[in-house]
């Protein structure tokens, strides 16, 4: 088997829902070791979220494959110490707990890296590690809500959140690539460092293009559903049949070639009213007029035809059913499966395709499976983990 990138790495994560799991995860598919510490008992309690995957959690299954699970109550002094213990030789420690948790209990840089200085800590929160939203709960509709993503996302009646957890993946791949960069900058110093990721930051560097398009108190782009807030046409469209095609124009050129070839309407490309691409977004509704003409004649594959010969980027609506039988992925061979304590499932390879190793794609654990081999492995006996386990510390 080939080396792959984290391979040796030890990671431990005080981790719960989206943001710090799928950080993890990502670690433990280029072959890091990641020891998810969980309640005793019910566990992460995304693991109860839904049962759409034989009885599992769909988000439970997506972002904790490859990992282990330790159960520790770490109110409980034997636990804490077992914790304490384990991050002595951990190289990374992830966290995203209720604000100030972690301080609460000894889990601080400073304490932490006197005993182990090579130790990166990385801390994932909704607001940051100070300010006066610190100790404000935050859920990932919440920070969507607070970094504006909702006010130009939806359609003009209302406003909509995204249909994934997109503050909780921009957090999590913001705390992924500052704890890589960590763990270069420690190859480079023999330091390891304290890494504060902040879900409103996060989103907040998605957001400079709306951002910037409202500078100066200029009016932010607007909703406009599926269709693009400030180009024109860019956006779903009917066909005749029913179906919905999107088509994106991204210049004069493009629209020269949609005019002549798709459309049919070669004069149509130096008529004054839609030269330009701010003529056309002022003009939508007199230019879908025409535009809906011509497509209500054709079906979905007949329009796909025309705009794959113009060259006119374009894409089915696809809905969740397309994406499983999606006939690209299946030709990239993007499928692997992972074990599960319900039994095996099909599960999307990471992103990126390398040719010098393979990603781990490893079981994703039951609650505590993992717990007496890690405790053992830090020196406790049989005689203490019982004792453990008889106080629920365990």
């Amino acid at each position: 088997m080939s080396i792959r990138p984290l391979d040796g790495i030890t990671v431990v994560s005080l981790e719960h829902a989206i943001a710090a799991p799928f950080c993890t995860r990502q670690l433990a598919d280029l072959g890091a070791r990641v020891i998810k510490v969980e309640r005793p008992g019910s566990g992460d309690f995304a693991r109860a979220y839904d049962k759409q995957v034989k009885g599992l959690s769909s988000h439970f299954v997506w972002v904790n494959r490859s990992k282990e699970s330790l159960t520790l109550d770490l109110k409980q002094p034997a636990a804490l110490a077992a914790l304490k213990t384990l991050l002595k030789t951990a190289d990374v420690l992830v966290q995203n707990l209720a604000p100030s948790a972690a301080a609460r209990m000894g889990l601080t840089a400073d304490l932490l890296q006197k005993e182990n200085p090579k130790l990166i800590l990385c801390d994932i929160s909704g607001y940051g590690n100070n300010g006066p939203y610190r100790d404000k709960k935050a859920y990932d509709l919440l920070i969507q809500s607070e970094a504006g993503f909702l006010s130009v996302t939806g359609t003009p009646e209302t406003p909509s959140k995204a249909g994934n957890s997109i503050a909780d993946i921009a957090a999590g791949m913001y705390a992924y690539t500052n704890i890589l960069a960590a763990l270069l900058q420690r190859g480079k110093t023999g330091k390891g460092s304290v890494i504060d990721i902040s879900m409103l930051e996060s989103l907040g560097e998605w957001m400079s293009f709306p951002m910037y398009y409202a500078y100066e108190g200029a009016e932010p782009p607007p909703r406009n559903g599926a269709s693009h807030a400030t180009i024109y046409p860019y956006g779903p469209f009917k066909a005749g049949d029913g179906g919905t095609v999107m088509l994106g124009l991204q210049n004069e050129r493009e629209w020269t070639q949609f005019c002549e070839v798709v459309l049919e309407k070669s004069a149509l490309a130096q008529d004054e009213r839609f030269d330009k691409n701010f003529k056309r977004n002022e003009k939508r509704v007199e230019l879908l007029a025409i535009i809906d003409q011509c497509f209500k004649t054709l079906s979905t594959e007949q329009l796909i035809a025309r705009l794959e010969k113009a060259q006119i980027a374009n894409a089915r609506l696809n809905d969740m059913h397309g994406l499983w039988k999606h006939e690209q992925l299946q030709a990239r061979n993007r499928w692997a499966k992972v074990d599960t304590p319900a039994g095996s499932i099909p599960a999307l390879l990471p992103p990126g395709l390398n040719n010098s190793y393979e990603y781990r794609m490893d079981a994703i654990p039951a609650v505590g499976q993992h717990t007496e081999s890690i405790l053992q492995e830090i020196g406790l006996n049989d005689s203490n983990i019982a004792e453990m386990r008889a106080s629920g510390a365990i």
